[in-house]
This record gives structure tokens, C-alpha cells and sequence, in this order.
């Protein structure tokens, strides 16, 4: 008997995007667009409004930390201790209590890391310059803010700078602190973002301000 011509195999048309069960669609696209559409935005948002100081001196964290000690009334009066201002603070800046905590010990006397500290400070919050002296826990420190920070508040209510919504738009924060002297020049501030990084050394605070 002749044999059967075998009917030639159809191809299977090719699938332009598969799919991966829980994950969702797998789009194929270069890499730059990717780069473009992701890391670029990442980039621009770490750069801007998390990891440098802006022109009054200040990175987000610190200036949301700072804002909240002030609506606590921590400009004058009795210390607080320093976990009830963290506690505070996450309504600013959701990214946890140790972040915040650790930027408040950078700001006190007690660290010794800045020239004109912001934080007034009672007990352990280590030593800038230790490699093993560690801070306590916030609930043993208490803190408010330095007589410094009048001038890093004055006419605030008047105006002066920009307000925005809060993460979940309960409130209201300054997109700056309307600082009365130069704070950028006087304080040390590194800052490390994408592509970019930021490093002033500290200025005598009489001397920057005659200049």
C-alpha cells in the first residue's frame, strides 16, 4: 500500500506576551524603556526629596522630625522623651521608628556630631565619633528642640514658606524651614542619592552670618 502523505504541521503562532500564573502578564520591551519608565523616576525622587539637603539645610526627614517637635511645643517647656516624639513623627514619615529615632540622635547635643545642635538632649545618645558607644532606646532619653531652632521657625505661621498634604493628606507640612541664617553652610550634611552625592563640611556660625 502507498503510503500517506503526512499534512504539513501548522505552526504555532507565537505568543506576543506570556503570561506567569500570580504574577500577571510579561511584557517583552528594551531595557532602555524600562530604565526610562522605572529607575528614572526612583533616580529623580531619591535625588530630590529623600537623600540631599535642600537649601535651608535640611533632608525630609529631618525637616519633618523638627516640624513635629515644634507642633509638640518643644520649642519651650519640659523634654519629652524621645519615643514620644517618634511616635509623633510617623505621621510625617511612615518609614518606621528607627529611622527616625536614629536621625533625632544625629541632631542632639548629646551626639556631638553637629556644631550648633538642634536637639537639646538628656541621656545616652552616643558619641559621633565612637565606634562603640551606642545610644539608648527612645523610651530612656527625653529631648525638645535648642534655642537655635527660633531661628529656624520664625514667621512660619506668617506665610513664609509652601505647605503640602501628608502622605495620607491628614495634614499639612513646610516643603522648607524658613531659616534665618545660612543652617546649609553652618552644620555638616552628607547626603548619598542615585548618580549623586552631597557633602558640606561645617562653617563657623559667626562668621557665615557677618559674611
Amino acid at each position: 500500500m502507498a503510503r500517506k502523505k503526512k499534512e504539513p504541521q501548522q505552526k504555532r503562532a507565537a505568543i506576543p506576551n506570556a503570561y506567569i500564573e500570580g504574577a500577571g502578564i510579561v511584557v517583552e520591551e528594551k531595557i532602555t524603556e524600562t530604565l526610562e519608565k522605572n529607575y528614572m523616576p526612583y533616580a529623580m525622587s531619591v535625588i530630590i526629596s529623600r537623600a540631599l539637603p535642600e537649601i535651608d539645610g535640611f533632608k525630609p526627614s529631618h525637616r519633618k522630625l523638627l516640624y513635629t517637635m515644634y507642633k509638640m511645643g518643644l520649642l519651650t517647656g519640659q523634654r519629652t522623651k524621645s519615643a514620644n516624639v517618634v511616635g509623633q513623627t510617623m505621621r510625617l514619615n511612615p518609614h518606621g521608628d528607627a529611622a527616625i529615632y536614629e536621625t533625632m540622635v544625629r541632631l542632639a547635643r548629646g551626639n556631638e556630631a553637629l556644631l550648633h545642635p538642634y536637639v537639646d538632649s538628656k541621656g545616652n545618645f552616643g558619641k559621633a565619633y565612637s565606634r562603640d558607644m551606642s545610644y539608648a532606646a527612645s523610651r530612656y532619653t527625653e529631648v525638645k528642640l535648642d534655642p537655635i531652632c527660633n531661628e529656624l521657625f520664625r514667621d512660619i505661621d506668617k506665610e513664609t514658606i509652601d505647605f503640602v498634604p501628608n502622605y495620607d493628606n491628614t495634614m499639612a507640612e513646610p516643603t522648607l524651614l524658613p531659616a534665618s541664617f545660612p543652617s546649609v553652610l553652618v552644620n555638616a550634611n552628607m547626603g548619598i542619592a542615585v548618580s549623586m552625592a552631597s557633602s558640606v563640611c561645617p562653617f563657623n556660625l559667626a562668621e557665615v552670618c557677618e559674611t
